[in-house]
């Protein structure tokens, strides 16, 4: 019988590598071992001190570049935020004026004064020009601009039906004149507030911003001036020579432009600092006088319109007044003449109510439409405070610009100076780094 010899058992072995993947690893491998000798020895750490300092000079002049155009920036987006408040404000300003001549035309009955209608026209015109303006320089007011037009709209519908019923000498004129009052205060102004306090809101953060740019390039120079301080003594240590001169001079050009930097950034965030306490605080005090003084006069007429019932007009008034006398003592410096120009108008304001509540209310329409003489008339002292105050609020509003843009000119050369300063100290430390490697060849 023939007996069958059994197969030994199978066993496993890994696959042998291809010779692709192995040349693979090889070049992988060798790659690692010449960038490891490349860093060996005083050599190899040279070079490794050459691209620290190199790249630590490169961020400055990135940090520096930054700096100024965040400075630059921010003084930018503040002059043109002022004038956009500036703007916003003048429409408040040219709204109240054409209801306070409304308003003020209403008490003379038939056909108003073709002065007086005019400049509501102009006045209302004004608004929708700015309205216009004020839409294509902030994209972000569109919306609200757009519902302001449409309240307006509104408002010079309900003026026109009081003028033709007033016309007519029928009393429901005087509800529409309320009614569109009504809309001015409840519809359209607000809108105007909430415009003024956002791009209040903005003026402010790009005034709070123009101080960063400062720590941009403080924060890029201190690090690059470490890191060279740091290259330069270990190159003394090892080569015994304390002084290696491209490299210093690099150094001194990151410190150089790093004071001037700090230095020019500092002042241009202390001049915007300065307008913002200054002429941009006295162009909103101003801008608020007006639009109280004007509310002042629309409630002075609504008083006499109402005829014995006016209480909450006259309230309105004292308000108002307290506002224009409050904001032009903020203003205080440039509004030179204008308290006493208001402290005219208000005696006249004085003597109408005091004819009217002794019921001569025919002579204090007198008073206030302008039929006495000069010195007891409401129209031509408040002409007087308004044209005043108008030239006074030009002025500043010129100022605040002027100053902004004089501040964004001052660090203009530095923001051409902060990058190529940066590489071409990183040049010279290659300069400087090359010269003692030389020395190992």
């Amino acid at each position: 019988m023939t007996q069958t010899q059994s197969a030994p058992p199978a066993t496993w072995s890994p696959p042998a590598p291809s010779t692709g993947t192995t040349q693979s690893a090889a070049r992988t491998g060798s790659r690692r071992n010449a960038i490891a000798q490349w860093f060996e020895g005083t050599p190899g750490r040279m070079r490794a001190f050459l691209i620290l300092a190199a790249v630590a000079s490169i961020l400055f002049g990135i940090a520096a570049a930054q700096g100024h155009a965040q400075s630059s920036g921010a003084l930018e987006r503040a002059e043109a935020n002022a004038a956009q408040l500036v703007r916003i404000q003048e429409i408040h300003t040219n709204l109240v004026s054409a209801n306070a001549d409304a308003t003020n035309a209403f008490l003379v009955g038939g056909l108003e004064p073709p002065a007086q209608r005019q400049h509501f026209v102009d006045s209302m015109a004004a608004a929708a020009r700015l309205i216009s303006e004020a839409s294509t320089a902030q994209p972000a007011d569109q919306n609200v601009l757009g519902q302001l037009n449409t309240t307006l709209i509104t408002y010079n519908g309900l003026i026109e039906q009081a003028r033709a019923n007033n016309r007519q000498g029928l009393p429901i004129g005087s509800q529409y004149l309320k009614d569109a009052n009504a809309v001015l205060q409840d519809d359209s102004l607000p809108l105007v507030n909430a415009l003024v306090q956002a791009n209040q809101k903005r003026v402010d953060d790009e005034f709070d911003g123009v101080s960063h740019g400062t720590i941009w390039v403080l924060v890029g120079g201190l690090l690059a001036l470490v890191v060279f301080g740091i290259t330069l003594r270990w190159l003394a240590r090892r080569t015994h020579r304390y002084l290696n001169i491209p490299i210093v001079v690099g150094a001194a050009l990151i410190l150089i432009v790093t004071i001037m930097g700090g230095v020019s950034l500092s002042s241009a965030s202390g001049a915007a600092s300065d307008t913002r306490s200054d002429a941009y605080a006295k162009t909103l005090a101003l801008s608020t006088a007006r639009i109280a003084a004007y509310d002042a006069r629309s409630n002075e007429s609504l008083t006499l319109i109402a005829r014995g019932s006016g209480d909450a007009f006259d309230k309105a008034f004292n308000d108002a007044a307290g506002v224009v006398d409050d904001q032009l003592g903020k203003a205080s410096g440039t509004t030179d003449g204008l308290q006493d120009l208001w402290g005219k108008y208000t005696d006249v304001h004085k003597k109408i109510r005091t004819a009217d509540t002794n019921g001569n209310w025919d002579g204090a329409v007198d008073m206030a439409v302008g039929r006495t003489n000069t010195a007891d008339n409401s129209v031509t002292t408040f002409k007087a405070f308004d044209e005043q105050s108008a030239d006074q609020l030009q002025s500043t509003s010129d100022d605040v610009a002027s100053r902004l843009a004089d501040a964004r000119s001052s660090i203009r050369l530095f923001g051409w100076l902060g990058l190529p300063i940066g590489i071409l100290a990183a040049l010279l430390v290659a300069w400087g780094m090359s010269q003692r490697l030389e020395e190992y060849r």
